[in-house]
């Protein structure tokens, strides 16, 4: 039995498979595949792509500087102490003769001032204006002619003619104006305080009066009484 030989047919090229794969695909299916890979490659990017900066990203920046405080500067501990109050009796020709609370660095000019200032007929020549006042001393203004006294101290159970000491719960407002450091405020606040709360009963009551704390209190308490 003799079998037919035949040679096996030869491989077709590559451009041969590849119409024959076309033929059998199809163009129009083929053309529609290749827009929809187009399309996902062309979404793909978009999506992975760098977002462009915002609008205001771009607009200029005002700077902000913040203004640091001014430097404290440390206090002056050589700064000299406040002066001492001292109570200088002021007597002869002035406007308004009585006891008046200076600094303690105070001149014979400062207490005359205090007091009004001179009257006309007051010799201003036989004082030493400069002269320092100490702490109870008397400042006497003579009038013209006039010899001057010696300077003694403060004697405020002996100060009636001045008008010293103060009656609290009787004087008036006027009258209570004569103490020193008490001007026309506290003056109306001692009387309001005894027409409102009754009299004072002792000196240390004053401190019931606004505007009268322990250092004025300390000031008066030779000048007043209750």
């Amino acid at each position: 039995m003799v079998e037919s030989l035949e040679r096996p047919a030869a491989p077709r090229s590559l451009s041969e498979r590849a119409r024959a794969w076309i033929e059998w695909f199809g163009i129009g299916r083929l053309a529609a595949a290749s827009l929809a890979t187009v399309i996902v490659c062309v979404g793909g990017v978009w999506l992975v792509r760098t977002p462009p900066p915002a609008t205001e990203a771009s607009l200029p920046r005002a700077a902000t500087t913040v203004a640091s405080p001014p430097p404290v500067e440390p206090a002056d501990s050589t700064a000299p102490p406040t002066s001492a109050v001292v109570l200088v009796h002021v007597a002869g020709a002035v406007v308004q003769p009585g006891v008046y609370q200076l600094a303690g660095d105070a001149r014979v000019r400062d207490a005359i001032v205090a007091a009004g200032g001179p009257t006309d007929a007051a010799d201003w020549n036989a004082l030493n204006l400069a002269a320092a006042v100490s702490d109870g001393a008397k400042v006497y203004v003579p009038v013209e002619g006039e010899a001057v006294p010696p300077a003694q101290p403060v004697d405020p159970a002996a100060a009636d003619r001045d008008g010293l000491p103060v009656d609290v719960n009787a004087a008036s407002a006027t009258e209570l104006e004569r103490l020193p450091g008490v001007g026309p405020a506290t003056a109306t606040a001692i009387v309001t305080e005894r027409e409102r709360n009754g009299p004072f009963l002792d000196v240390d009551d004053l401190e019931r009066v606004p505007g009268i704390g322990p250092a004025k209190l300390d000031a008066l308490r030779d000048l007043v009484t209750t």
